[in-house]
């Protein structure tokens, strides 16, 4: 492709904004050519992103309603929850003509957006213009229920850790590092979104049990499964090798994922697959801030422009 798709970004600041902004610029066929940051207006980009290639474009302040003059091919939408959703108007007017790729929970349950999870929705998301990027705990989860929905008998439990930077860059108890210094903070431990997420998508209630740890970034899931028949651990594997065998970005393995191991990586890690009687034990680890939200973000984007799903993303896997 010899024209560069071009692209904007709302909500730059924040860390996911920061880890769009360099893939975008790591991307063989896109340029960004707009990042709205009312903290950083008038600064430039290159000024707060290390190795950003633009040394001259500059963050400007967030007036939305000029997007829909600009000659944009792709808008990432890296707000706080329920921001984006008061815009809903503008993002159907300037959907008929430019992606927009939104990262927060607003439209995860609006079937006005294609709910965007890459490797189980690829047909769906292609040619779409509104895409709901999936959240970083429900990305986990489902994937890691995903391959034996219809083995399941009850309801799934999954208790899961994340890092601080899960709980976004404004203060907060839950990122505080002193508060979380040789600690774990549990939080939202009934009804929490991703866990409503979760169970839309597989059509299947589950419970989830987040916490939030000290360390900066990942993700952690442990999943107590209940079968409706016996199986053994070999058996469960390949069922997981076998649903996630085309997926670079997916790897399943005996061995139990650890969050060191995903950490500024594209990957989802499942395995640990342990059994007694019928109960299952399963684990899974991403990047809260990539594979759980802004990779998914760029492979959603290059579904939706007919690109090849994984470009501009290498899959690295690290070893113990």
């Amino acid at each position: 492709m010899s024209k560069k798709i071009k692209v904007a970004l709302v909500g730059a600041r924040g860390y996911v904004g920061f880890e769009l902004i360099k893939l975008i610029d790591k991307h063989p066929n896109t340029r960004l050519v707009a990042a709205y940051s009312r903290e950083y207006n008038g600064k430039k980009v290159a000024e707060i992103v290390e190795d950003f290639s633009d040394s001259e474009l500059c963050y400007c302040a967030d007036e939305l309603e000029g997007l829909d003059n600009k000659d944009i091919d792709v808008i990432f939408l890296a707000l706080p929850n329920d921001i984006a959703a008061k815009n809903q108007n503008l993002w159907l007017k300037i959907g008929k003509k430019c992606v927009i790729i939104d990262l927060s929970s607003d439209f995860r349950f609006d079937d006005t957006w294609t709910y965007g999870q890459p490797e189980t929705r690829q047909k769906e998301i292609i040619g779409k213009k509104l895409i709901a990027n999936p959240g970083c705990y429900a990305t986990a989860s489902q994937l890691g229920i995903m391959p034996i929905v219809d083995l399941l008998d009850g309801t799934p439990h999954i208790f899961g850790v994340s890092g601080y930077s899960g709980a976004g860059s404004k203060p907060s108890d839950k990122n505080n590092p002193k508060l979380l210094k040789d600690n774990l903070m549990p939080y939202k431990l009934v009804d929490h979104i991703h866990e409503r997420e979760v169970s839309r998508v597989l059509n299947h209630q589950v419970n989830l049990m987040p916490h939030v740890a000290e360390f900066f970034r990942g993700i952690h899931l442990t999943i107590s499964i209940n079968l409706k028949e016996e199986k053994t651990e070999h058996e469960i594997e390949q069922i997981y090798q076998d649903f996630y065998k085309q997926f670079e970005l997916i790897k399943v393995s005996k061995q139990i994922p650890e969050v060191t191991q995903v950490q500024n990586t594209h990957n989802v890690l499942i395995g640990g697959f342990t059994i007694k009687g019928k109960h299952l034990v399963i684990c899974a680890c991403i990047d809260n801030l990539l594979k759980g939200a802004a990779t998914q973000a760029i492979q959603n984007m290059n579904l939706a422009l007919g690109l090849e799903m994984n470009l501009g993303i290498v899959a690295l896997f690290k070893n113990k």
